[in-house]
């Protein structure tokens, strides 16, 4: 019994340490979406200038156990889609206006003082503007999101996200056609 108290009291001094020691930082988050989109039940179309950018502010916490931490944004995401049908030729262009919110799992590691590497992934939610004719655009989406990067000067950030939604990002009224919109971020975040 005096182990098991002991070893309690070891644990409550290891958590106050580590709570102390670990870190929040904020920043500013901006960069680039290229995106692509698969199609269930259409033929003939392809869509081409899957491009846009989001910005917004973001928080990392670092816990001060083998590099790991926790980063969220809460961005303002922009996406710029044309829709070709190859038999007509005729085109139709959507823009997706969105709320993205990814929290990820991040562990760093620092090579040099100045220069770092980090792996993240976690779930992404997408919240959508506004209603498009003829897209049936889910207006809450969930994702998961995977990507690595550098931290430089210990404030600058530039990294990749692949993010992969977990159902589809809209249906085509009056068909049953529908597709699923997978993005590349690129981003540089300032940590202050």
């Amino acid at each position: 019994m005096k182990n098991l108290i002991k070893m309690f009291f070891v644990i409550v001094c290891f958590c106050m340490v580590s709570q102390a020691q670990a870190q929040l930082n904020w920043g500013l988050k901006i960069g680039a979406n290229l995106s692509d989109a698969s199609f269930k039940g259409l033929k003939d179309v392809k869509v081409d200038n899957l491009s846009g950018f989001f910005v917004g502010p973001m928080i990392e916490f670092k816990f001060p156990v083998f590099g790991l931490g926790v980063d969220g944004s809460l961005l303002y995401s922009q996406t710029k889609m044309k829709f070709i049908n190859e038999t007509t030729n005729i085109g139709v262009t959507n823009k997706q206006h969105e709320l993205d919110i990814p929290v990820n799992l991040k562990w760093s590691h620092s090579l040099l003082k100045l220069i770092g590497i980090y792996l993240a992934a976690g779930p992404d939610f997408y919240f959508d503007f506004e209603k498009k004719s003829g897209i049936d655009k889910k207006k809450a989406q969930v994702g998961i999101n995977v990507g690595a990067g550098l931290k430089l000067l210990n404030h600058l950030q530039v990294g990749a996200n692949y993010n992969i939604p977990l159902g589809d990002t809209a249906d085509i009224e009056g068909t049953d056609a529908s597709y699923k919109t997978k993005t590349w971020q690129v981003s540089v975040a300032y940590i202050f």
